[in-house]
Order: C-alpha cells, then sequence, then structure tokens
C-alpha cells in the first residue's frame, strides 16, 4: 500500500500535517486551493528570479499557508536564505506587495515569515533541486543520486531513496534508474516520511525525481 498512494498523504493525521490550513464552503473551495497553488508558485519563481546565478538550488523546503477571514499568514521554510540576508525586511515587504497586486488580496492583511531549516539536505525538496540541477548540467545520473545520498547521510537521515525516470543520460529509450541507502519503511503508517516529486526539463526530454527520506518513528 505504502506505494500506490502519497506517502504523505498516507499519514496526515499521524507524522504528516497539511500545508494549507483554511475552511470554505464547498462552492469557493476550489478558488481557495487554486489561490494557493498561484501563491505557492509565485513565490518560487520570485526566489528563482533574484537568486544568484551560480546557486542551482532555490532551497525552499515547503510553504504553508493559514487563512482567516481577514488575513493570510504565509511560513516559508528554506534553507539557504541568502536571499532575504540583505535588506531582508525590504524584500519580504517587496513580495508581499507583489502577491496582493497579483491576486488581488487587498481586502485581506497578508503576512509573510521565513523559517531557517537546520538541515536543509534532510529534505526531499532541496534534493531534488540539487539533482536537478546536476542533471541539467549533463551529470552522470548515478553520480548524481550518490552525491544527494552523500548529502543527506550528513543530515542525520535514517533512510533514503530516489527513482529518476525518463531519457536518462540521453537514450531513446526511456528507463527507471533508482538507489536506496538505509530503511525507507513505506507500509510503516507512524514512520515519519518525507516526500517529493520534482519535474526537471532537459535538453533530452522531461526527467521525473522522486525522493523517500526516513526520519524517524512516532
Amino acid at each position: 500500500m505504502g506505494q500506490k498512494i502519497n506517502p504523505l498523504g498516507f499519514r496526515l493525521g499521524t507524522t504528516q500535517g497539511h500545508h494549507s490550513l483554511w475552511f470554505a464552503q464547498p462552492t469557493n473551495y476550489s478558488e481557495g486551493l487554486q489561490e494557493d497553488q498561484k501563491i505557492r508558485d509565485f513565490i518560487k519563481n520570485y526566489v528563482q528570479q533574484n537568486r544568484k546565478i551560480s546557486s542551482s538550488v532555490e532551497g525552499i523546503a515547503r510553504i504553508e499557508i493559514q487563512k482567516r477571514v481577514d488575513l493570510i499568514q504565509v511560513l516559508i521554510y528554506i534553507g539557504f536564505p541568502k536571499l532575504f540576508i540583505e535588506g531582508r525586511t525590504r524584500r519580504i515587504e517587496e513580495l508581499q506587495i507583489n502577491i496582493q497586486k497579483e491576486f488581488n488580496c487587498m481586502n485581506r492583511k497578508l503576512n509573510i515569515a521565513i523559517t531557517r531549516i537546520a538541515n536543509p539536505y534532510g529534505q526531499p525538496n532541496i534534493l531534488a533541486e540539487f539533482i536537478a540541477g546536476q542533471l541539467k548540467n549533463r551529470v552522470s545520473c548515478r553520480k548524481a543520486m550518490k552525491k544527494a545520498i552523500e548529502l543527506a547521510e550528513q543530515a542525520d537521515t535514517k533512510g533514503i531513496q530516489v527513482k529518476i525516470a525518463g531519457r536518462i543520460n540521453g537514450k531513446e529509450i526511456a528507463r527507471v534508474e533508482w538507489i536506496r541507502e538505509g530503511r525507507v519503511p513505506l507500509q510503516t503508517i507512524r514512520a515519519k516520511i518525507d516526500y517529493c516529486s520534482y519535474t526537471v526539463k532537459t535538453l533530452y526530454g522531461v526527467l521525473g525525481i522522486k525522493i523517500w527520506i526516513f526520519g524517524e518513528e512516532e
């Protein structure tokens, strides 16, 4: 069962929580859901456009959104907050103003907070971005996965599994490559499994990256 359902949704209420916390009427639910996705995409694009060219990792682990009648609280968990070190207050205010103009949130107050993660390479989204950057630079698939596993081991993870599918290394026939290190108990509900699915566009086509990281058991 652990391989037939999203590992995060499989563990809601035990080791995982919702990344969006709000209530809405059934007729307005779809609008709120689309608004959350657009806000997340807008923040990621903003970070990508303002980061240094030499950096291939955005460093955003996840974005949590809490909504009230008159307030939208956005909490950004970031691993490498270099973008917000210089002029942090100015950049956050600029981001808030841009989001309010883009999504017409003038009737609701918008508050954005930044939280730094102690072990960024223990987050699957950041590792997926690292692998994507390596693949775009035509680094060997196996080499990129092994390097990601080394970074995850330095972050004190108990297990990690990486899977890449598509035209790997420019081969004509698509295939799947995967590697695992340590324990990754996908069928144990109380196991704290972090998961992400990431898409990267290369010169040879689109590749899919999936990462499972096992932290601990409740």
